[in-house]
Order: structure tokens, then sequence, then C-alpha cells
């Protein structure tokens, strides 16, 4: 391909996508396929060449995006909102074009000193102070078994240098409770932490936010045993119900122990932007990092995970390589963010960020976000005037968990789980909307999750429309 012959493509292409953006809300929700349709609509061979841009939008059009879960559809409300603005998009363009390879500050000495500054920009503008020094991230999992890694070898006084784990010779702990996110469990076994030595610590049982008091009791008794504290993963708006652990007394309780503190704020870090509720996020200072996804609620597109650190050079003796053909000529006064993660190469993703805050900035955000908790209010106000509806969990911040009881299945714990279980997937199926089922004391609920860029007041009015016509028994 020319680069005349890109410019014309990327046109083409460029209008494709807006004009789908534009009439997003004519596609339903959740694609009508089943497994394997789209693989049965696509050559077996591979492709001689020779096709047109035309050819291949086309393919785009008929085969690709009708397989395609709509996740910046506005009614869409599952998981968590995954939003990709339109100026991200363009940072992600310009990442892509520019096609810079970030192994060293060498090979690209922009794409690290523009990370450096877009990651101080949302350090300050979160409310952090200029003790944290951020890199980042692919995802928020990537983030936490890096903060895994670094607990590790705090702990062992670095014995990845020595012995390793098993070396070291005693039981390594980490703490977090079952309203964390499955990257958790999932990134201390990839860690080297046994399984065995994960803790669950119990939660309340109206916030679901960890109790203090049983995780003081849980690393005493694990010191008592000989083992070593040595992580609290604290959730800050959990996944299942936007828990907040309490971080000042967890970190209390953890610096007695000197074990590491990684604060989870995957989805509700973008809440830090708004001062009226740093509430949530107190004692966070006093962590050892902290991790959040501005390609979640704030709206940059994928993968744009922002990690923390008050110690950076802690990280990056741990996770540190320097072969001969990547040793710096720039000495020590250059960022090398090979060294603050797993990969070597690594694209140029403080684009996506620059782009977005420069031509949308802050403040446009921030009333987006506010927009989102009003309405999170407004639909939870709603559901508890509706007979046979209940909220049931605090609404934190832009998720509203909910259960439907039908007339005649009052004390029937099972049947209720069954029919919560039953409408979610029906509402789901027809593709008007997209929920999120979840388990809550052992019987499913509903996670209406509010944030996806084009959500208004109005697309709630039709959900809980939908609500009460898949939940008529």
């Amino acid at each position: 391909m020319t680069p005349e012959e890109f410019r014309a493509a990327a046109h083409e292409l460029i209008d494709w996508l807006v004009d789908r953006r534009v009439a997003i809300e004519d596609r339903p929700v959740r694609p009508p396929v089943e497994p394997g349709d789209i693989r049965r609509a696509l050559p077996s061979q591979p492709p001689q060449g020779g096709d047109s841009a035309s050819d291949l939008i086309a393919d785009l059009e008929s085969i690709i995006a009708p397989g395609i879960t709509e996740v910046q559809h506005p009614m869409h409300f599952g998981w968590f909102p995954s939003n990709a603005s339109l100026s991200s998009i363009l940072g992600d363009f310009a990442s892509s074009g520019l096609a810079s390879l970030g192994i060293s500050w060498e090979s690209s000495p922009s794409l690290t000193e523009v990370e450096e500054v877009v990651v101080d920009w949302l350090r300050e503008l979160t409310g952090l102070s200029d003790a944290w020094s951020g890199v980042i991230q692919d995802t928020a999992s990537t983030a936490c078994l890096v903060a895994m890694l670094a607990a590790r070898e705090q702990a062992t006084e670095h014995a990845q240098a020595g012995g390793g784990v098993l070396g070291f010779g005693k039981r390594l702990h980490v703490y977090t409770t079952g309203e964390a996110h499955s990257s958790v469990r999932k990134g201390a076994l990839l860690a080297g932490f046994a399984a065995d030595d994960i803790r669950v610590i119990e939660v309340d049982p109206v916030s679901r936010d960890m109790r203090a008091d049983a995780l003081a009791e849980a690393m005493a008794a694990d010191v008592a045993a000989g083992g070593v504290p040595t992580i609290v993963v604290a959730s800050l708006g959990s996944t299942s119900v936007t828990a907040f652990d309490p971080l000042p007394e967890i970190i209390d309780i953890a610096r007695r122990h000197g074990a590491w503190i990684h604060a989870d704020a995957a989805m509700a870090g973008s809440a830090m932007l708004l001062p009226e509720y740093h509430h949530l996020f107190a004692g966070i200072e006093d962590a050892d990092s902290i991790s959040w996804n501005p390609h979640k609620w704030m709206g940059t597109i994928l993968d744009t995970s922002l990690l923390y650190l008050r110690d950076p050079e802690h990280l990056i003796r741990v996770m540190s390589t320097n072969p001969s053909y990547l040793q710096s000529t720039a000495g020590g006064e250059a960022t090398q963010y090979r060294d603050w993660g797993i990969p070597l190469g690594r694209r140029f993703r403080a684009l996506k960020l620059w782009y977005q805050l420069r031509l949308d900035g802050p403040e446009s955000i921030r009333q987006r976000l506010r927009r989102d908790l009003d309405n999170a209010q407004w639909f939870a106000d709603r559901i508890a005037e509706k007979p046979g509806w209940e909220v049931v969990a605090p609404v934190r911040l832009q998720t509203v968990c909910v259960r439907h009881t039908p007339a005649g299945l009052e004390g029937d714990a099972a049947a209720i789980s069954d029919h919560n279980q039953r409408w979610v997937r029906d509402v789901n199926v027809s593709g008007a909307a997209f929920l999120s089922p979840s388990m809550l004391d052992g019987g499913w609920m509903a996670r209406v999750s509010i944030g996806v860029e084009s959500t208004e007041r109005r697309h709630l009015e039709q959900l809980l429309d939908l609500m009460d016509e898949h939940t008529r028994i």
C-alpha cells in the first residue's frame, strides 16, 4: 500500500466508523450470533492479496460488525463502562500512524517523555501529591501483577537475585476479599504465591467493604505461624457492588507487618477527578501503589491503565533488564519504562490521553461523570419505588445492583435467584439492552452499570420499561 492509497483507504474507513457511531442506537447491543457463526463466514484459506479497501469495509459491515457487542451503545449497562471517546481514538490513530517503538528512551524520546507528562497531569487532576510517579500499563490486571511482584521482592529482600521464593523459606501471604477482581487471585498465582496463602478477608455484610478487624486477625495468625504478610490488595470500587475497602485502617494494620498496600481502583479511579468524591479514597496517599483505568469510565480508548508508585526505584530494581543492545547513552537522566512493567516493547499509549485531555478537557469529563452519578441515584430511587424491586447494595458511584422478587415467590431464595438470572438473560438476548448478572449473598442479582458516554436519562427510562416487561411471569 502506498501512502496515497493509505490516505484514501483511511478516509473511507473513518467515514464508515463515524456513520456507525452516529447510528449506534439502531443496532442491537448484543449480537444475535452463535459460537462459530463469525468463523464460518470467513474464508478458511489465507487471502492472496489484491482486495480493495472497499472490499474490507464491506466485510466489516456484513461479517465483523454484526458480531460485536456494542459497548459504546447507550443501552449497554454491563460489566463496567468501556468508553472510547472520539478524541482518544484520534490519539490511538496517531500512535499507530507514528509507529513508534518504545523499548528504551533512545528508541523514542517523545514516547517516554509525553508519557511522563500525561501521567503527571492525571496525578494532579486526581488530587494525588507529587510523591507519586506513574506509568501506563495495558490493564489493571497487569498493574496488579506488577504490584504483586514488587511486594514479593520487598518481603523477601530481593530473593529473586538468589534462591528465589523457595529459597526464602517462609510462606508469603496475600490479603484481599471475595469482592476483589478475579485478576487479584490470578496475579498472585502468577507472581509465585501459593493458592493456600491467599487470604480472603471477611467483609461487612451490607457494604461489602473489607473488615479491618478481620484483616488484623488474619495477619497476626499468619505471623504467629511463621508466615510473612506480603501484600494487601484493597478494592476501591469493587467489580460486583463497587465496595470501598477502608484504606486508613488497612494501611495502619499492614504497616505493622511491613506489608505492601496496593489500591485497585480500576473503574472507580475516575471519580478521583471529582473533588466531592475524594472522601471515598481517604488514605490513598499512604498506599504503596495505585492503579486505575482511564479506559473505563473516564473514556480513553483501550488499553490505557495507570499505575502509580511511591517508590519507583524499588520497582525498577525488580523489573530491570539491560541487555547490551539496549544499554543507554542517556545515563540515569532518562526514564526507561521497560523497567516499570513486564513487556519490553510498548506502544505510544500516552497519545490517547494527550488527545483526550487537550481536545475534550478535564471539565467536560467531570460534567459527564456527574451526569452519570446523578442518573445512578435517579435510577436507584425509581427502583426503590417499584413493587417487587429492591436495590441490594449501597450505591457508591454509578453502579446500581437490583433484584426482583415476583409476587408468590417471597421467601423462596432459589426460585428468586433463578428468576433474576432468567430475566437478565432474556433482556440481553433481546439485544435491546445489556446487563451483567452477578452473585450476591448466594443469589443472582443484576448490575446496572451506568457510564457509557452516550447514555442519557431517557435510556434509563427505556431500561426500566424493559425490566418490567421481562419480569412479568
